[in-house]
C-alpha cells in the first residue's frame, strides 16, 4: 500500500479523501473508489468539495504538497471554477467505473462514457511532456497553474489500463454493497476482495454464521 504524506489543508470533515485505503492499484482504479456502495443505501461519496478532491489527490501522491496549496488558494479565489472540476472529476469517476466495470462483465463500456474519458483525455494531453529521469524519461505535465489539473494523472493512468495487457485482471470486489475495483495481481487470479481484512472477514463472518444457523435448524 502506498504511504503518503500529510495534505496540504485539513480534508472536509465530512469525507475520508485523504485516509481512504490505496487498494486499486492502479491510480484511476484508486481513484474510482472515492465512492463507496454504489446503488445501495450505503452509497458515500468521499469527493464531496474541491478541498476533498485535492486532498485525496495529494494521498494518491499524484500531486504534491506545494502544487495541492498552490490548486487550494486558486480554489479560494475561483470558488466556482472549483467546483466544476469537482463534478467534471465525479463524472469521469462514474464513466471509468461504470467502463471497467463493463469489461469486466464481458460487455462493451457504454459509447457516452467512453466519449466522456476521451474528452478529458484531450484536454489533458496538451500539457503532457517528457522529462529526463536517471538516463531514461518519464511522463510530466507542464506548470500551468490550471484547477483541473488534478484529472490529467487519472485520465492518463486510466488510457493505460485500458490499453494493457492486463485489463482483464480488473475485478469488483465482491463485498456485500461494496463497488470498490481493483487489479488482481495474484499469480492464480484468486482476488476476491478490497480489503481481506474488511470486506473477506465481513463474508467470512456472515458464512459462518450462517452454517451455524443451518447446523442448528437441522439438529
Amino acid at each position: 500500500m502506498k504511504t503518503s504524506p500529510q495534505p496540504a489543508a485539513p480534508p472536509h470533515p465530512g469525507t475520508r479523501a485523504a485516509v481512504l485505503p490505496l487498494i486499486g492499484g492502479p491510480l484511476c482504479l484508486d481513484f474510482t473508489n472515492t465512492a463507496h456502495g454504489r446503488g445501495t443505501p450505503d452509497h458515500t461519496d468521499n469527493l464531496v468539495d474541491y478541498g476533498a478532491l485535492i486532498a485525496w489527490s495529494q494521498h494518491a501522491e499524484a500531486i504534491g504538497a506545494a502544487e495541492a496549496a498552490k490548486l487550494l488558494a486558486a480554489a479560494a479565489r475561483h470558488p466556482r471554477a472549483a467546483e466544476a472540476v469537482r463534478r467534471r472529476a465525479i463524472e469521469l469517476r462514474e464513466q471509468l467505473h461504470r467502463s471497467f466495470l463493463a469489461l469486466q462483465r464481458g460487455a462493451q463500456p457504454d459509447a457516452r462514457d467512453l466519449e466522456g474519458i476521451n474528452r478529458e483525455l484531450a484536454a489533458a494531453l496538451p500539457h503532457a511532456r517528457l522529462a529526463p529521469e536517471a538516463g531514461t524519461f518519464t511522463w510530466s505535465w507542464d506548470d500551468e497553474p490550471a484547477l483541473d489539473r488534478v484529472l490529467w494523472p487519472v485520465v492518463r493512468s486510466a488510457t493505460q489500463l485500458l490499453t494493457a495487457a492486463e485489463l482483464p485482471r480488473v475485478k469488483q470486489c465482491q463485498g456485500r454493497g461494496c463497488s470498490w475495483l481493483f487489479l488482481d495481481t495474484t499469480k492464480n487470479d484468486s482476488r476476491r476482495w478490497c480489503e481481506m481484512e474488511v470486506c473477506g472477514s465481513r463474508a467470512k463472518a456472515r458464512a459462518y454464521y450462517a452454517r451455524r444457523k443451518a447446523e442448528a435448524k437441522a439438529r
